[in-house]
């Protein structure tokens, strides 16, 4: 017998409707819906469980693991540090990110090209503000990236991946969707490893897509927040295979577990400087600069590559081990899915309880995970709207990071470095997630048995 289970009112969210407008119209039409939907049920989640509810959290991003001691350490030791910084940046933390990046990545990021901004999120909305053409977005995508665009008042174009693919934006794809863009300048939003999906790339999958970026001027701004956490160490930056066109965009919310420090930057080539110096002028009069202390702190750990590459290392075995288990469960079960290249998210396709949600009247995404949630104490985030995924596809996004994240470092940490991780340490120190994973197993068997 699960808990008891929450109003199914409870968590109907308001961000996937359009607002309301007052007979005074006082918001804008480029504010199209509430809240982003991720954080909208995060909150909800929150409150939830401080008024005693049990919900296994499988809806919402965010690292699992404790932040490097040394960045703890830094933030508290510049505390009292409260001036206003350079717009930019403080020039030894740009310079520690191009050293890193030139390490880790073998890019070639000049230190006066980086804008460090209170997280990439904002970074990535002042860059399509900035931007003069067409924005395309992928679908599935992050629920955040066409509002943004939204905001900044562009009609993003959609461009739509399969999971034939293993939801990675092909040549064939990209040169479609460009193709329907009426401007001479182009912003495609590249994301890798993807959120929503897991989606990764070789090498040679990022060098196809050059004569395409070519081909349409485009201009990519590369998400890269989960490169480092690529689970074979072998990620491959957009701005090594097309350095010329791309904006690389990162930070320190994912690899280093420090989402809530609001950390980010964006590096330009040399070609786009324009954009740099514009964003610069927007931040200027948006955000003035970034936190003294949390940048103090992100000196700390883009300055100790080799201690970085041992916290990725341990990261990386832990969230690959719980990927692959949550792969492994949910196929079985007959869900659709593809295995994630790094980060912590699925995209799953819950397509074979259809004929069960037809007898029940129910036809949306929505009124699936509303059903779900509602049944098992589970959240998941509906792939419509938020992902632009159409509202009749049966998908979501789940994230499997709700377990304690602390314990499972110091295990794995008591274990050689290298080795696979032993069996049952799933089960053991990633408990909450396993319980919600065997929750859904259960609820979608309960489903198509009774069709």
């Amino acid at each position: 017998m699960w808990p008891q289970r929450c109003s199914r009112s409870i968590w109907k969210l308001p961000s996937s409707k359009l607002l309301r407008r007052s007979k005074m119209d006082l918001v804008s039409s480029r504010v199209h819906s509430g809240g982003a939907e991720n954080l909208a049920l995060n909150e909800r989640i929150l409150h939830l469980k401080e008024s005693g509810q049990e919900v296994i959290n499988l809806s919402f991003g965010q690292s699992p693991f404790p932040p490097m001691p040394t960045a703890i350490k830094a933030l508290q030791d510049n505390a009292h540090v409260t001036r206003y910084e350079p717009v930019r940046g403080t020039t030894p933390l740009r310079a520690a990110i191009s050293a890193f990046h030139a390490a880790v990545d073998c890019v070639d990021v000049k230190p006066d090209n980086i804008i460090v901004g209170p997280g990439s999120k904002e970074l990535l909305f002042l860059l399509m503000m900035v931007f003069k053409g067409d924005v395309i977005v992928p679908s599935p995508a992050w629920v955040t990236y066409s509002p943004q665009a939204l905001l900044a008042g562009h009609d993003p174009v959609v461009m739509q991946l399969k999971m034939a693919d293993e939801w990675r934006v092909t040549p064939e794809i990209l040169d479609e969707t460009a193709s329907k863009c009426t401007t001479e300048n182009k912003l495609l939003i590249f994301c890798s490893p993807d959120n929503p999906t897991g989606a990764g790339y070789t090498k040679e999958q990022l060098e196809a897509l050059r004569p395409v970026i070519l081909k349409h001027n485009i201009t990519v701004v590369a998400d890269e927040i989960y490169g480092f956490l690529t689970y074979a160490g072998d990620f491959v930056s957009m701005a090594k295979v097309c350095p010329e066109h791309t904006v690389l965009s990162s930070g320190i919310s994912k690899w280093a577990s420090c989402g809530g420090w609001r950390l980010g930057f964006h590096a330009f080539p040399q070609r786009l400087s324009s954009l740099g110096d514009a964003m610069a002028a927007a931040a200027s009069h948006t955000y003035t600069s970034t936190s003294a202390p949390v940048q103090a702190a992100a000196l700390s750990l883009y300055q100790d590559v080799p201690a970085a590459r041992l916290y990725r290392r341990h990261c990386c075995r832990i969230l690959r081990a719980v990927g692959q288990y949550c792969l492994r469960e949910l196929q079985q079960a007959d869900l659709k899915c593809v295995m994630p290249k790094g980060g912590y998210y699925i995209f799953v396709d819950f397509e074979v309880v259809r004929p069960g949600l037809d007898k029940l009247g129910m036809t949306t995404c929505n009124e699936l995970f509303v059903k779900i949630m509602d049944d098992t104490n589970v959240a998941l985030l509906a792939g419509s709207p938020g992902c632009l995924r159409d509202q009749h596809e049966l998908s979501c996004r789940l994230s499997f990071t709700d377990f304690n994240g602390s314990d499972a470092l110091a295990a794995s940490h008591a274990l050689p470095d290298g080795a696979n991780l032993p069996e049952g340490f799933v089960e053991k120190y990633c408990a909450n997630t396993v319980d919600g994973i065997q929750r859904l197993v259960k609820w979608v068997g309960n489903v198509t048995r009774h069709v």
